[in-house]
């Protein structure tokens, strides 16, 4: 029997705030670079007065969102459970949810007062992306936020790691990891951020568990998480953690394990402006593939070709008439 949605994403739901910055500004405010840091409200508004730019790109966001909606935007059906304030934030947030047809859990829950949470978006020449994120009222996100019934009727769940930073957020994950589990629904997660694995391994352990269906993680993170500076040799531990999972590569493709053998993703040769959300697209062209017939390499091949749109351009997400020209491309 068909289950009604694609993916059932869960994760931190963000309001992200884009800049153009050089490395000296990264540098002159003690950020590190190309990692996710948590801040609070005062520190994230100094930075954005520091930068003092006339133009931002204000966008809804946030890792497992900007994956749901790829999912969403190539066909799929999708779910996002979250938490967001009710304020005008807020309120923008859960419109765009709507206007790309996807489901969540406020569908049927009330808000409450408080901050919708904001990320801090800072693109450097080299295109990679710094975040400086106030996580606001997504920082309670928990067990509450989800819906059992959409689980048990998704083909994949869908785990954000950087809710691991929250004790809340991290019993979330493990909650619907285990409803998904009793509903033999597929599990999928993604370590999110180099800095999150090195600083919450022990709970990146506690979530995974036994395993888990299919991981997402990059180069660096794969070593991170596995102890071992030789790539080869990563993707080997990685096998005990996972069914199945995806090493993306950057500029070099990516490399899937199918459960079986390892498959080599070639890259689309563009020039890259913003890494932003390259790995979040990548995730949610590759779960559509999957969950609606195609295979691992056929997967892999759709989800290559959307990064290499997405990193061209500003913004972790297509406009819907480029995901139409990247379908058509491989058709």
């Amino acid at each position: 029997m068909k289950k009604k949605y694609n993916v059932y994403g869960i994760g931190n739901a963000l309001v992200d705030i884009e800049f153009e910055v050089s490395e000296e500004f990264l540098d002159k405010h003690g950020v590190k670079k190309g990692v996710m840091t948590l801040v609070d409200e005062e520190t994230q508004f100094q930075m954005i007065e520091d930068i003092n730019h006339a133009e931002t790109v204000q966008k809804p966001g946030g890792s497992a969102a900007n994956t749901v909606f790829a999912v969403s935007q190539f066909g799929g059906k999708a779910f996002y459970s979250c938490k967001v304030a009710r304020d005008k934030f807020g309120d923008d947030y859960l419109q765009d949810m709507k206007d790309a047809g996807i489901d969540t859990n406020f569908d049927r829950q009330h808000r409450q007062d408080g901050i919708t949470g904001k990320c801090l978006v800072m693109i450097t020449d080299d295109a990679d992306r710094t975040l400086n994120t106030f996580l606001g009222i997504t920082s309670t996100l928990s067990t509450d936020e989800i819906d059992e019934h959409a689980i048990s009727d998704s083909e994949y769940v869908y785990l954000e790691g950087y809710l691991v930073t929250s004790d809340t957020g991290l019993e979330a994950m493990k909650r619907a990891k285990k409803v998904a589990e009793d509903h033999e629904v597929k599990t999928a997660l993604t370590l999110s951020d180099p800095s999150v694995v090195e600083a919450f391994k022990g709970r990146f352990e506690d979530v995974i568990g036994a395993s888990v269906d299919l991981l997402f993680c990059n180069e660096d993170e794969a070593r991170k998480y596995t102890g071992k500076s030789d790539l080869m040799e990563a993707r080997e531990a990685l096998k005990k953690e996972a069914k199945r999972f995806v090493i993306t590569q950057g500029s070099n493709g990516a490399m899937i394990f199918d459960g079986d053998t390892f498959i080599d993703i070639e890259p689309y040769e563009v020039k890259a402006i913003d890494t932003n959300g390259a790995g979040d697209m990548f995730a949610g062209a590759f779960l559509y593939g999957i969950s609606d017939g195609l295979g691992y390499a056929a997967s892999g091949k759709l989800a290559s070709l959307a990064c290499s749109k997405v990193v061209s351009q500003y913004g972790p997400r297509l406009k819907w008439h480029e995901v139409q020209d990247v379908r058509k491309k491989l058709v």
